[in-house]
């Protein structure tokens, strides 16, 4: 980062750490960049969703209650308080969009469902151009919604089958991108 100085109106320059924090406005991510792209079915290209308006990446874990009895002779496990580990965890991504049938995007997201095909998508940064979530899931719900007054819409809702990847934390060596 380069070491900016600013002047203020009488002329006295000062440091950008007193005034301007460009590493922590550079750190937090706008929701308009944050991107959802599915594989064609012949996994030999990334399209990104056409008409994205809002993700949500949903993950979650359930939890295993440890809690015993007490036994006489012996200390409480849990002394009167629930006790519990992390059971199995799972995500899911709803997306809401502008339809396009005529998109590829789209086409390949009809065709998954129609199908019962499992996808494979990617969440990914457009303004850095790095994967951020990646993994395998299947379309439990495909409406498309067309009110008298407004846009015709879909609201995509896409169940993890296994990991999803945290491509923040594990990284790949080739982060393909959309076309």
């Amino acid at each position: 980062m380069k070491d900016y100085k600013f002047l203020i109106f009488d002329g006295t320059a000062f440091d950008k750490g007193a005034y301007c924090d460009f590493d922590t406005a550079a750190s937090v991510l706008a929701g308009k960049d944050i991107l959802l792209a599915v594989w064609n079915s012949d996994g030999s290209k990334m399209l990104a969703i056409s008409g994205q308006q809002n993700l949500t990446i949903n993950r979650s874990a359930e939890t295993i209650e440890i809690n015993s009895k007490i036994v006489e002779g012996q200390d409480a496990d849990s002394s009167g308080w629930k006790d519990s580990v992390m059971g199995l965890k799972e995500w899911s991504i709803d997306l809401d969009s502008l339809w396009v049938p005529t998109s590829d995007s789209h086409k390949a997201l009809a065709n998954a469902f129609d199908g019962g095909n499992p996808i494979c998508v990617k969440v990914y940064n457009a303004k850095t151009k790095k994967g951020l979530f990646a993994g395998l899931g299947i379309i439990t719900d495909f409406p498309v919604e067309a009110p008298y007054d407004d846009s015709v819409t879909t609201s995509i809702s896409i169940q993890g089958k296994g990991r999803l990847m945290d491509l923040t934390i594990h990284t790949i060596d080739t982060d393909t991108m959309p076309e």
